[in-house]
């Protein structure tokens, strides 16, 4: 993610964006003053569902964070064999939202966009223009396989809308805090799993002359992360239906409170490396993985592809589920953030609606998805495409321990992604981090951001359940 959701994670929820491009305003929608598109059609057969025509060039805007976009090539590669004469023109982006505005607006969408990052288009505003993406998991796979019948339960879920799948995320992301697992061993160091520990573990690191955290400018809500999921692995449902549903004093519930208290004190007491406020957030993330001036970082599962250029040798990169407040809390400890994120949409009004459908038919193959896995180092919504040597990765490795202990003990939130509110959070936590707010003036400010997209009838609201 990469910044997600967010996903992303989304969702994901946050991951590798960058600060400063112009966002869409909140209840803004994108209407198209155009109409419909679809190009030229071939033949439908089983090997053909969408009739995509031969010679077709599929327009693609591909979100460049911790996964890149080459992906989308690889499956470019594949279309090209089962359609003569056609491609697929990948366009890379990390300002998804100010990128894609005018083209929404001028009725020429690209075919196929992953519309994620910090900077991703709102859902809320361009739902009624996005295709039901329904048939694409009724047809078989590049192996003949009903496509529906090949994937993780419940992935489905972050992408529907008013009963139609409107997104199809195609990353099974989790969220984890991470650490090198050597360092760790060297220290005789053991990976928190409560607030109090992890407090503890800051003085140890303190005392060998480390950090306990790091962040960076375009990644400070990678904490709100970390505390939203720690808040609801205390609290429970109603921790996060309250957030989602953008409920009045959402931010002041107990569970959350009791988790910016225990993140406050780690401030406090010095245990983040100071000036990540003015820090690009990758940089940022170089000093926890290439430097070790940092022990943990709290992070989606990219973060092992995003920063493999700049990891220490035999960092041995491993997750721990994210920290809970007390030993009584509503999910065990071992519960995890785990969705699917990178949510690909087909604009309805793009010039080949059959182009993007079939590129995401072919990504969702057992040969796309495996090539994912084994370069991304993450695994897709797609079963049965990590070995159980995971390539060789201890992060991947992890990721699947992780999805093990957790069991039927996994949630998510999407609020930050329908209303595209990470950009002015982001002010917040970066302040925040800095030690210059209180938990009171974050609780307060976090709260005016969700009471504005509430109280705004322009804005279309997505009910949670």
């Amino acid at each position: 993610m990469s910044l997600q959701t967010a996903p992303l994670d989304r969702r994901n929820f946050l991951r590798a964006a960058f600060a400063g491009a112009v966002a869409i305003p909140l209840g803004v929608s994108l209407a198209s003053c155009s109409t419909g598109g679809g190009g030229a059609t071939g033949k439908v057969t089983a090997k053909n569902p969408f009739g995509l025509a031969d010679n077709t060039t599929v327009d693609a805007v591909i979100f460049k964070g911790g996964y890149g976009t080459d992906y989308v090539d690889f499956a470019g590669k594949l279309l090209s064999k089962e359609h003569a004469g056609s491609s697929v023109k990948v366009t890379a982006s990390t300002t998804i939202a100010s990128q894609l505005q005018p083209r929404f607006v001028g009725g020429n969408p690209p075919d196929l966009v992953d519309n994620s990052g910090a900077q991703s288009i709102g859902f809320n505003s361009i739902l009624d223009q996005l295709e039901d993406l329904q048939d694409v998991l009724d047809a078989n796979n590049l192996e003949g396989t009903k496509i529906s019948d090949t994937l993780y339960p419940g992935v489905l879920t972050p992408g529907e809308f008013d009963g139609e799948l409107k997104a199809l995320n195609y990353v099974l992301t989790l969220y984890a805090v991470w650490y090198s697992g050597s360092l760790f061993e060297k220290n005789g160091w053991t990976p928190p799993t409560t607030w109090d520990e992890a407090y503890e573990l800051g003085g140890q690191a303190k005392a060998a002359g480390k950090y306990l955290f790091v962040w960076g400018k375009e990644a400070a809500t990678y904490y709100q992360t970390l505390a939203i999921d720690s808040a609801i692995k205390e609290g429970g449902d109603d921790v996060r239906l309250a957030l989602d549903n953008l409920e009045e004093g959402c931010w002041s519930s107990d569970p959350m409170q009791k988790v910016l208290t225990s993140l406050k004190k780690i401030i406090d007491a010095g245990y983040f490396k100071p000036g990540g406020s003015g820090t690009q957030f990758t940089a940022a993330q170089a000093q926890w993985s290439n430097d070790q001036s940092a022990l943990l970082y709290p992070s989606g599962s990219w973060i092992e592809n995003e920063m493999k250029s700049q990891t220490v040798d035999g960092f041995d990169m491993k997750g721990v589920p994210e920290f809970t407040v007390s030993t009584s809390s509503s999910l065990p400890q071992t519960a995890l953030r785990s969705t699917a994120g990178e949510p690909f949409i087909v604009p309805s009004k793009a010039k080949s609606v059959a182009g993007g459908k079939e590129v995401l038919r072919i990504m969702l193959s057992k040969e796309a998805a495996t090539n994912f896995a084994k370069t991304r180092l993450a695994p897709t919504i797609v079963k049965d495409t990590v070995p159980d040597d995971a390539f060789g990765s201890t992060a991947l490795a992890s990721q699947i321990e992780m999805l093990n202990g957790a069991g039927s003990d996994t949630f998510t939130f999407t609020f930050v992604d329908n209303y595209g509110t990470n950009q002015d959070q982001l002010v917040l936590w970066n302040a925040f981090l800095d030690g210059k707010s209180s938990v009171n003036e974050l609780t307060d400010g976090l709260q005016k951001i969700s009471d504005k997209v509430r109280d705004d009838d322009s804005i279309k609201k997505i009910k949670v359940t």
